[in-house]
């Protein structure tokens, strides 16, 4: 291999690391909050647990359930994000568009836990849709096409090293 095609591969390594480096800290730290996201309930509240049953609950009175916790200032329909049916668990998760949770029982209709719920947040964070609309498409992709490029300049740089050191040692047997 060249030793400008070396220098080229030293170089690109060298800006791209400088240009990615704090959207690749954004992903990185943000990553490692969400793979541990269920160790800590200030992330993501803990999966309530009752007798597993098959959700006998309507729509109507879960409507009801959240309304009844006001912390959670869900009023409507429109207020709510998602619903999650944990039947394994008896239990529906309620997610506000205001990243409120609310936990109730799927039979009875009774709240079992309230908690903000931030796994959301640190999701759009780490995908980069927090900043602003576009900043998924065009400012984290071109990140990772060039961490990708990295790792290749990477692998570039250690096979000329490694060759250079086996060449050296060869030279120096004879």
């Amino acid at each position: 291999m060249s030793s400008s095609l070396r220098r080229i591969s030293r170089n690109l390594h060298l800006w791209f690391s400088l240009v990615i480096f704090i959207p690749v800290v954004i992903v990185i730290g943000s990553g490692l909050l969400l793979q541990v996201k269920k160790e800590f309930d200030w992330l993501q509240p803990p999966t309530q647990k009752v007798q597993n049953a098959a959700p006998t609950v309507s729509f109507e009175s879960v409507l009801n359930a959240v309304q009844q916790v006001p912390s959670v200032n869900i009023t409507t329909w429109d207020d709510i994000d998602r619903l999650d049916v944990r039947p394994s668990k008896g239990i529906i998760k309620i997610r506000g568009k205001n990243h409120w949770e609310v936990q109730i029982d799927a039979t009875t209709a009774d709240v079992l836990h309230v908690a903000y719920r931030r796994t959301d947040t640190i999701e759009a964070i780490h995908d980069g849709s927090w900043f602003f609309e576009g900043a998924k498409l065009w400012v984290f992709l071109p990140v990772a096409i060039l961490l990708f490029v990295l790792w290749l300049t990477g692998l570039v740089m250690l096979y000329t090293t490694l060759k250079s050191k086996y060449k050296k040692r060869l030279y120096r047997s004879q």
